[in-house]
């Protein structure tokens, strides 16, 4: 295709001026592979090149594939897309819900590097708002999917999504696992200073631990509507609004305007950067996988293709799930109450200074003063180096973040643990926790 001449040498240029050890770029025309290419470095201590038959870890492109088996399983009447789905909550979400991201549960992941997890996922499953209301980014629904498919179809998830996914749309290279088990090489995964991850467990594989080639998800963002009936194909891609231009499907973030639709869903974790896209009215889709936790070679080569293949591209695609922010307004004062936590309640007081500054009081800690914001979904919006006093966070989630909503005297919302990024260390646990302040 004449639109990706000189792409060899732009993707060339983002490895060296991203320090991304390796990229692979696939696009599919209609049913025909017409560019598949690799660059750099699958494995550095090796000096293994990168091929286009080199798998990648997915992460979030995962979704999209359990979304479709869970489609496939409807259309088969195995289970119901509109049905409350097991599980003792208070207000039940549908698996239509759950692959909107609409069930009620809030945003969760649990990366460790042992096998022998020692973080409760039960503990941080919790609604945090009846189904059906606003978008939240959650691994816990995807979770909640892919048990449903394995008690709904009697197959283990990887087997299901082999046999009734991958190999009737021709995928060679998926898999789905801590660790990549397929006939092709696997790329390493590195840090953005070039660090090797070890092997990646958590308890939401369903949501992020897949594995595929190039081709092989560019192939899959363009024929995995043809397993599904039209009507459900149809309904993968009717997305609730999350932003003013983007919405949210079945593990699809979609885009419409001037007649056409633009499809995506990207993924990142430790030593992962992807994207995928369809665009099915010009019967063509694209895939750029990178091995690197920091996504900027995987953002410029996507921008530069869709500068050429669909200019209408709506950068929000690469982070779908941010909230804006706004001024902070919050009035000077104390709140004051507890973190709810695995541990028991964690004392936490805020003295909201005039200067648009939070000194933030936790446990027995020393008092951190940091700048505060807000967003659209939240009335004070903060981060903190301060270590949650909880077994769970002193793992590998040493920062604080507190998201929170301003109702009268009390400020309610969410107290958060996590490590922010993996520039030192490996990327580590986000665990949120329920969290109640009323003013002093």
């Amino acid at each position: 295709m004449s639109m990706l001449d000189g792409l060899d040498e732009f993707c060339e240029r983002a490895l060296t001026e991203h320090a991304c050890p390796s990229l692979s770029v696939a696009v599919v025309q209609g049913d025909e592979v017409v560019f598949a290419r690799a660059y750099g470095l699958a494995d550095v201590a090796e000096n293994r090149a990168a091929t286009p038959e080199t798998v990648y870890g997915l992460a979030s492109i995962t979704k999209a594939f359990t979304a479709t088996a869970v489609c496939l399983a409807a259309d088969r009447k195995l289970l119901d897309l509109d049905a409350p789905v097991p599980g003792g909550d208070p207000w039940p979400p549908t698996p239509r819900q759950l692959m909107q991201h609409r069930g009620g549960f809030p945003s969760y992941y649990d990366f460790q590097y042992d096998a022998d997890s020692s973080i409760d996922f039960s503990a941080y499953r919790r609604q945090l708002q009846a189904p059906g209301g606003e978008f939240e980014y959650s691994n816990h629904g995807y979770r909640e999917l892919g048990l449903l498919l394995e008690q709904a179809t009697g197959q283990p998830l990887r087997t299901f999504l082999h046999e009734q996914v991958a190999r009737p749309l021709g995928l060679t290279s998926f898999d789905l696992g801590p660790t990549y088990a397929g006939p092709a090489p696997a790329a390493s995964r590195y840090t953005p200073d070039g660090r090797v991850y070890p092997t990646c467990y958590d308890s939401h594989p369903s949501a992020g631990a897949g594995w595929a080639s190039a081709t092989d998800i560019a192939l899959f963002a363009r024929r995995s509507a043809g397993l599904l009936h039209p009507a459900t194909a149809a309904a993968v891609l009717d997305g609730p609004a999350i932003n003013d231009r983007l919405g949210y499907g079945f593990g699809r973030v979609v885009q419409r305007g001037d007649g056409s639709s633009i499809v995506s869903h990207g993924g990142g974790m430790g030593g992962v950067g992807t994207m995928m896209i369809d665009l099915p009215e010009r019967e063509l889709s694209l895939a750029v996988l990178a091995n690197c936790t920091d996504k900027s070679a995987r953002n410029a080569v996507v921008l530069h293709l869709m500068d050429t293949l669909a200019p209408e591209f709506d950068p929000g695609h690469l982070a779908p799930d941010s909230d804006p922010t706004r001024a902070f307004a919050l009035a000077p004062g104390s709140w004051a109450g507890l973190i709810e936590s695995p541990d028991g309640g964690i004392p936490l007081r805020l003295d909201v200074l005039a200067d648009r500054r939070v000194v933030v009081h936790l446990a027995d800690l020393p008092p951190a003063t940091v700048p505060a914001t807000a967003s659209r979904r939240w009335d004070v919006r903060l981060a903190a180096d301060l270590q949650l006093p909880t077994a769970d966070a002193r793992l590998n989630s040493p920062s604080f973040g507190l998201e929170l909503h301003a109702d009268g005297d009390a400020l309610t919302g969410r107290a958060g643990a996590f490590k922010d990024g993996d520039r030192e260390g490996l990327l580590g646990p986000y665990l949120l926790h329920p969290c109640r302040l009323l003013r002093g």
